[in-house]
């Protein structure tokens, strides 16, 4: 059965990886980071109605009743038939009461024929979406945190310590790819991206441990004749299968919710389903890519420190 080289080709990954990180990294700057209300604070008024409707005008009325820019969307609810009108307003103190009624007045006077109709209006405090951004940053650094401490455990005859640390920066990249994803697509940063980080945890790290389950039980069958990045070449190439076949089944799903969903113009959907498919994308990407080969790289260095601390001593002692 032929095999690929992973280790000895490791290189070629780290470029890509750094060169997609540089990407994202730069677009962060140059064009910034989107926040969706939830923690910048605003108001969002959802209207139904009926017929087609200019969302350019629409964007007019609320600049020149409020002086604001806004987000606008609409939507088509396959539940209920109803089409909606979501005017998103990015406010510290919530939109007046008479803003509110002035943007409700000014739709219906320029859609008269459209039933214009008030669904629902929400004030998002930016001092509780702050809060919460927090506490969702606080969850995922948990997760890393428990998952170090679960892979040193587990696998403690084979370096443990280490091995979580490298399989925790594999998911580190996973994350900055789903960020890069609502970064360069201008996807406003909201609860979604949380759900989907902690998603992608599970099952790249799931990945990650029958790779190093595999280095451990081939460890214990070919001894010391074989050198860690030998165990790391043989026991990735005998999970690929298992991996792939997984994760193409969930790929498939995933792209065709994407499509649906666009094609039926559920945007809410959209903005969770697709940095969720990157994000599963790069999870099996760098489960087989990044995270035993970095591992290798680690030991490697650390074995080299150790020799070069060894031959120091000699010569010292000379």
């Amino acid at each position: 059965m032929k095999t690929f080289d992973f280790v000895g080709n490791r290189k070629k990954f780290y470029i890509l990886s750094s060169a997609l990180i540089l990407i994202v990294i730069l677009f962060s700057f140059i064009f910034g980071v989107q926040l969706d209300i939830q923690f910048k604070g605003g108001t969002i008024l959802e209207y139904t109605y009926s017929g087609d409707i200019d969302t350019s005008k629409v964007d007019s009325i609320t600049e020149e009743t409020t002086g604001m820019g806004a987000s606008i969307q609409t939507a088509n609810n396959t539940l209920t038939g109803q089409t909606t009108l979501v005017i998103t307003l990015p406010t510290s103190n919530g939109l007046s009461a008479e803003s509110q009624n002035a943007i409700t007045d000014a739709l219906k006077q320029e859609f008269p024929d459209n039933s214009v109709e008030v669904l629902e209006i929400s004030n998002v405090d930016a001092a509780i979406g702050r809060e919460f951004l927090m506490k969702c940053l606080v969850a995922v650094a948990a997760a890393f945190v428990l998952i170090i401490i679960y892979i040193a455990l587990r696998f403690r005859k084979i370096g443990g310590l280490s091995a979580g640390v490298m399989g925790v920066l594999a998911l580190l990249h996973d994350a900055l790819m789903v960020f890069g994803v609502f970064v360069i697509f201008r996807i406003p940063l909201d609860d979604n991206f949380i759900a989907v980080v902690l998603m992608i945890l599970g099952y790249s790290i799931n990945d990650t441990i029958v790779i190093y389950d595999r280095i451990r039980e081939n460890k214990r069958l070919l001894g010391p004749k074989a050198s860690i990045a030998e165990l790391v070449n043989i026991s990735i190439n005998q999970s690929l299968t298992r991996s792939l076949n997984t994760s193409i089944a969930t790929i498939i799903a995933l792209s065709t919710i994407c499509v649906v969903t666009i094609v039926c113009g559920v945007s809410s959907i959209v903005s969770f389903a697709f940095p969720m498919l990157v994000g599963m994308i790069s999870g099996v990407y760098s489960t087989i890519f990044i995270a035993g080969p970095l591992w290798v790289t680690w030991l490697e260095y650390k074995e080299k420190k150790a020799q070069q601390n060894k031959n120091s001593g000699k010569g010292k002692k000379k």
